[in-house]
């Protein structure tokens, strides 16, 4: 079997896009393990490394969507959104033909991509095969402000044409119906179960074993004094982040994700605190976690993963504002009585995916 080349695009907003196309690429080199992968993103290269131990793959910076901007990990910043979409789609066709013209030049077999558009129109114009891999693409977030704003429609259908360039999408649970999809195959949940490391945590932090641990999964969260204070007053609870969130409290332990992975962390907690994302819902879900879950303002996603994850999760929502304020008592309390979900999602989606792109190659 000759090597081929696979350039895997990855959307840098938030973790989840680079948690479960880590889960994909380690799949796909057990297919072809004679495949050379390049990875495409601008989410941080150690947080890819960590997710893809022992794995030989080449990382390029690069960023070809504009997300929602974040505020912080709860609150998007609409009119800054708005801003950097304008300066995207002025430059759209003038990065499609460079990006074409480095997959000739890199001599790539396969691009896929969650769940940037410009590298799927780049693999069509170089003539090759684009595998997408989603739950949710762009121009259906963006819809819901066309509604309020007709500035925003030139947004949506410029995505919406970067999309039906794609040959497959491999469409994931917790999915809105992505009709600029031609083709699309339903393939089942990509999530890998951590390891629960309550000695190791323990030891590391001098957390109590004995306490109820809680992971405050953000990458940014604003507490100031009378919050972090609020949360240092609670009896019995053991807090933890994962770096580069950090306070140093009696309660309160940050994660090195270089001695605790995230999904370690997470398998090794009590109840998780979180937006809802399908990276973390997914984590949730396969380590059998209850979330406790807090409001997502303007991102259309926050509706439709809130609809579905009580069939598979136990959750309670908390409101935004008792997070800020660090007022957790009454939902930590409550989660634990909370309904056990009535069904279980089906995993090994990974594997799926890794098969449905290796019939593309040669």
């Amino acid at each position: 079997m000759s090597g081929v080349r696979i350039a895997y695009y990855i959307s840098a907003h938030g973790y989840g896009h680079g948690v479960r196309s880590s889960d994909i690429i380690r799949a796909l080199a057990r297919e072809r393990p004679d495949a050379q992968i390049l990875v495409i993103t601008d989410l941080p290269e150690p947080f890819l490394r960590n997710r893809l131990r022992g794995l030989s793959v080449e990382f390029r910076p690069g960023s070809y969507d504009v997300g929602m901007v974040q505020k912080d990990s709860i609150r998007v910043d609409v009119d800054e959104t708005f801003r950097r979409l304008e300066a995207l789609c002025e430059s759209w066709s003038g990065r499609v033909a460079e990006e074409a013209r480095f997959l000739e030049r890199e001599e790539v077999d396969l691009v896929v991509s969650d769940i940037a558009a410009i590298p799927m129109e780049a693999g069509r114009r170089a003539g090759l095969p684009v595998v997408a891999v989603a739950n949710f693409a762009w121009d259906w977030i963006y819809e819901e402000f066309a509604e309020r704003d007709p500035g925003w429609e030139p947004f949506v259908d410029r995505f919406a044409a970067g999309y039906s360039c794609a040959d497959l999408l491999l469409r994931l649970p917790f999915s809105e119906e992505l009709r600029s999809f031609a083709r699309k195959i339903d393939i089942p949940l990509v999530a890998t179960p951590g390891r629960a490391r309550r000695a190791d945590v323990a030891r590391i932090t001098g957390a109590s074993p004995e306490s109820t641990w809680v992971l405050l999964s953000f990458t940014t969260l604003e507490w100031g004094e009378e919050a972090l204070a609020a949360v240092e007053r609670l009896k019995g609870y053991e807090f933890f982040t994962v770096q580069p969130l950090e306070w140093r409290r009696r309660n309160i332990h940050p994660l090195d994700r270089e001695q605790v992975p995230f999904s370690d962390a997470l398998a090794s907690a009590d109840i998780v605190i979180s937006k809802p994302g399908f990276g973390l819902l997914s984590e949730c879900v396969v380590n059998g976690k209850p979330l406790v879950y807090v409001d997502r303002t303007d991102f259309r996603e926050y509706e439709l993963l809130v609809r579905e994850m009580p069939r598979y999760l136990k959750c309670l929502h908390l409101d935004a504002r008792r997070l800020y304020a660090g007022d957790l008592a009454n939902a930590l309390e409550r989660i634990p009585s909370r309904p056990d979900p009535p069904e279980r999602l089906e995993t090994g989606g990974a594997e799926i995916a890794a098969r449905h792109m290796a019939a593309f190659l040669k």
